[in-house]
């Protein structure tokens, strides 16, 4: 499950998702160790050709945590003050690396990152949205592929 298949399934919470994840640079990304312990690291994710891609330096920890285990969960970057917007978001899936392609060659064409870099391709598991409404209830709304949007609302 793409980003495509995600925004065709849920277009307003792929578009939430996509304003979080564009209004700052830097996001948090989850990883798991080699003892299966977590690690978050910044990162920097970019939205390109229907697909959520990771960028990373060639051999970082991040890049060798998911090279051994593709699963990954990444939380967009809350920004500045108390004033969380539209909300939370955390997407979460695996993520597979992207070898010498057209793929990886469109992306170095349009991000331009520094070389070497690991490019990977995601797919999706998971994505949630949290959020407060009215001043008054804390609202999160679940996403996986092949069910429907959840929404739980507590006072």
């Amino acid at each position: 499950m793409n980003w495509t298949a995600f925004r065709t399934a849920v277009p307003e919470l792929a578009g939430i998702a996509e304003e979080r994840f564009g209004a700052h640079r830097h996001h948090v990304l989850a990883t798991l160790r080699r003892d299966g312990s977590p690690r978050t690291s910044g990162l920097e994710v970019r939205f390109l050709d229907g697909e959520l891609w990771l960028g990373m330096m060639p051999r970082s920890l991040k890049a060798l945590d998911l090279l051994r285990d593709p699963r990954f969960t990444l939380q967009a970057n809350p920004g500045d003050g108390a004033d969380p917007g539209s909300g939370d978001i955390r997407v979460s899936g695996r993520a597979y690396e992207v070898g010498e392609s057209a793929a990886k060659a469109a992306y170095v064409k349009e991000v331009e990152p520094p070389q070497p870099f690991h490019l990977f391709r995601t797919e999706l598991t998971e994505v949630v949205r949290t959020y407060v409404e009215d001043d008054r209830y804390l609202v999160v709304q679940v996403w996986q592929p092949g069910e429907p949007l959840r929404t739980f609302k507590r006072a």
